[in-house]
């Protein structure tokens, strides 16, 4: 029967599981300081989430700037078909909303400025032009 002189009790089964190295030549292995790891991770994930929301919350006010501002063209929209008009307007020219001394309204492609010494309106309100959506947008509103 052959001798081993290898101490039994100074030889592990499996010296991989061990948590340090079994050979002078292995590397060293050190516990890791979990707290700091989860604290790192925590930074880490709060500064990435932070940035994650700060951009969703600058998406979700673009998109509320965007619903007001359809909710006015479409307000728009609805005044100006409310108004009298005598002509099919065209898609991409430019009209003139003014109110009548009754409170009516009147779309007409003649500017301002263009009627010369008898104004028949009391107030011109705004040069709007018609949109590919049918829905019009002022160009310039008065004040």
């Amino acid at each position: 029967m052959d001798h081993n002189p290898i101490d039994k009790d100074k030889v592990a089964e499996n010296p991989s599981t061990l948590p340090y190295a079994h050979t002078i030549g292995g590397v060293v292995i050190r516990p890791e300081d979990v707290g700091r790891i989860k604290s790192n991770a925590l930074s880490a994930m709060k500064e990435q989430t932070d940035v994650q929301l700060g951009q969703i919350r600058e998406q979700i006010e673009l998109l509320a700037q965007q619903v007001r501002k359809i909710e006015r063209r479409k307000e728009l929209s609805l005044l100006i078909y409310g108004a009298e008009m005598g002509f099919s307007p065209i898609i991409g020219h430019m009209y003139q909303l003014y109110r009548k001394h009754d409170g009516k309204l009147v779309l007409s492609m003649v500017k301002a400025t263009e009627w010369g010494r008898i104004f028949p309106f009391e107030k011109h309100l705004a040069e709007v032009k018609l949109l590919s959506d049918h829905t019009w947008e002022i160009l310039e509103a008065e004040g």
